[in-house]
This record gives structure tokens, C-alpha cells and sequence, in this order.
């Protein structure tokens, strides 16, 4: 199995619906950050991608398709790894994506954030982000400036003709015509809102994880 899709936005800016929706479009299954954490075992091979040594093909080996961190934060290697694999950079507002990170994957009492068994696989994938200065994560400024620029950054490396920019909430039709797939008659899916986002840390946490 090799990826067909790689995905270049960055958390939450749909990417959990997006998964879920590749994965009715017959693209998965499809790696998000959820898989991490339901496959422990594979933070040691992220953790090994931050120090220059990945292996995307152990990483990705049962998958089709990949959205979300952490594999966004390598967006540019795993695309230049699987050179036949179209791009999705998903894109929301950016001060509403600020917003949404700081009361999720953000959150000052986040799991992203706190010291504990994850910290090492957190450390290496948002060092991808702001280096060591985790300060600047709450920097909206600093956030929304990244933001831009990442988009600017897909944008200028992935040929049009192999990138989708797809705006979260727009639907199935953008998306099927570049994947080459019919439309479903199922709505497109909605998933991960802030409030199940946060429910889901909640549950985790009082789990002892």
C-alpha cells in the first residue's frame, strides 16, 4: 500500500471530517493524528522523523491517504516521497484557525502542551512549528503569520495541477471532481468541533493515559 493523497493543511482546519470523508471516498484508510494515539507504538517512528531519520513507508505502510498532524508538519518530505500522490492543503480563516487551536491542540492544559509519557512525540512535531519556543504558539501574531506562510508554501512547491486548495465546509464536488471519484449521496461529513475535540482530551486524561 502507498499514500494516494498527501495532506498539507494544518490541524483543525477540517481535517478530521476530511478523514472521515476520504475514507468513504475509498482513500483510506486515512492516517490523522487519532491513529497515533490508537497506535503508540508508532511515535517512535515520528519521533525518529523529527531527528532526520524517517522511514514514511513504515510509518505509512497500512494507510492510503494521510491528513492532519504530525504528517502535516512534513508535508514538503512525504510529498517529495510519494511523487505520484496528490496534495490536499484544507484552509480556514486564519484568525478562526488561531481561535480553534487555542482552545484545542493549543490549549494551555492541553495534552500537546503538558510534560508526560507523549511530551518527546509532541516536542519533535511542534518544534516543526515554532521551534523550541513554545511561548509563540499563543502568539497570534506569530500563528496567523505562520499560517500564511504555510499556505504560501504548498502552494509554491506542489504543482496546480496536483494540489487541491479545498475550504473547510465547501462540500464533496471540488473534491471528487480532482480525486476522479462520483460524488456521495451522504452528506459530507462534519466531525471534531471544538466541544468533541475537547471531550475526547477530557476522556483521555481521566482514562490515566
Amino acid at each position: 500500500m502507498t499514500l494516494k493523497i498527501v495532506g498539507a493543511g494544518l490541524g483543525r482546519t477540517g481535517t478530521k471530517s476530511m478523514q472521515t470523508a476520504l475514507n468513504m471516498l475509498g482513500f483510506g484508510p486515512c492516517h490523522h493524528m487519532i491513529e497515533v494515539f490508537a497506535h503508540p507504538e508508532s511515535m517512535a517512528l515520528w519521533i525518529a522523523a523529527g531527528a532526520g531519520q524517517a522511514d514514511w513507508d513504515a510509518i505509512f505502510l497500512n494507510y492510503r491517504s494521510m491528513v492532519d498532524f504530525p504528517g502535516a508538519a512534513y508535508w514538503r518530505e512525504i510529498a517529495a516521497h510519494y511523487p505520484d500522490a496528490r496534495v490536499l492543503l484544507t484552509l480556514r480563516d486564519a484568525d478562526a484557525w488561531f481561535d480553534s487551536t487555542q482552545a484545542t491542540i493549543f490549549a494551555p492544559d492541553g495534552m500537546s502542551l503538558r510534560d508526560g509519557p507523549f511530551a518527546p512525540f509532541f516536542n519533535s512535531v511542534f518544534s516543526r512549528v515554532v521551534g523550541t519556543t513554545r511561548a509563540l504558539i499563543h502568539d497570534r501574531a506569530f500563528m496567523t503569520d505562520y499560517f500564511h506562510r504555510h499556505t504560501e508554501a504548498v502552494k509554491a512547491a506542489i504543482p496546480a495541477e496536483r494540489l487541491l486548495i479545498y475550504n473547510a465546509g465547501e462540500g464533496w464536488d471540488r473534491l471528487c471532481k480532482f480525486l476522479d471519484v462520483p460524488v456521495p449521496t451522504e452528506p459530507f461529513p462534519s466531525e471534531n468541533s471544538r466541544a468533541e475535540f475537547i471531550g475526547r482530551v477530557a476522556a483521555h486524561r481521566n482514562s490515566g493515559q
